[in-house]
């Protein structure tokens, strides 16, 4: 599709306020608690809080409910940090506000940072800034928009539907592309532990761990990128 317009997710609902995606039938986040699981995946996966520094900035592949955006401004916030968090997010299909909103109420507990990302949301924003964390929310297929991208992340929330239904999102070549827009020392995590996954983060740069994941997931993967000669 041509650069700056996408196409609005489609879902249906499970248990009144879980989303699943029509395009990839698969949920948006773990029917067993979504919020723990971004915690034990991507926050912890990560090493967060204790990371955190000045400038730190996240970027991840697939935008989704906005709850990685939102579980992270939480922590960020509450470990104390005095400058802004940086989080880049992929998207190429972006949920409407409505459904945003239905699968957001599954989290009690961050409603109070919920309900003022929901204020600003509107259909191809493209930045958000909140009070400790400026959001950037960059539009379409992944394998075209991240290489084209020109920062680097400290940590990356590899967070796309499962590889065996959302392939595109889980290229040798945009795993490489994502390894080259790493820092050095940089970590990347994902709670996928499929074999060509990991394979395709080691060849990106990454040393590459398999450790225990969430809930009844018994693996998932995490990386440590080599520091540069």
């Amino acid at each position: 599709m041509p650069s700056g317009q996408h196409q609005t997710a489609v879902v249906t609902w499970r248990d009144r306020n879980i989303p699943v995606s029509t395009r990839f039938d698969d949920p948006y986040f773990s029917l067993a608690g979504g919020l723990a699981e971004t915690r034990h995946v991507f926050l912890s996966g990560n090493d967060l809080p204790a990371r955190f520094c000045p400038g730190f900035h996240i970027a991840e592949l697939g935008f989704g409910t906005g709850l990685n955006m939102l579980a992270s401004w939480q922590l960020w916030l509450e470990s104390g940090q005095q400058t802004d968090l940086q989080f880049t997010s992929f998207e190429a299909f972006p949920m409407a506000l409505q459904d945003l909103q239905t699968a957001l109420t599954a989290f009690p507990e961050i409603a109070h940072l919920s309900m003022q990302f929901l204020d600003l949301w509107r259909d191809g924003i493209t930045e958000l800034v909140m009070p400790g964390i400026h959001v950037q929310i960059i539009y379409g297929d992944a394998n075209h928009t991240v290489p084209r991208w020109n920062e680097r992340a400290d940590a990356w929330f590899l967070d796309g539907f499962s590889p065996a239904k959302n392939p595109e999102l889980w290229r040798p070549d945009l795993l490489a592309a994502v390894g080259a827009r790493t820092n050095s020392n940089g970590t990347c995590a994902t709670y996928s532990a499929a074999g060509h996954v990991r394979q395709a983060l080691s060849n990106a740069g990454f040393a590459v761990d398999r450790v225990p994941g969430f809930a009844n997931k018994r693996h998932m993967t995490t990386g440590l990128m080599k520091a540069q000669p």
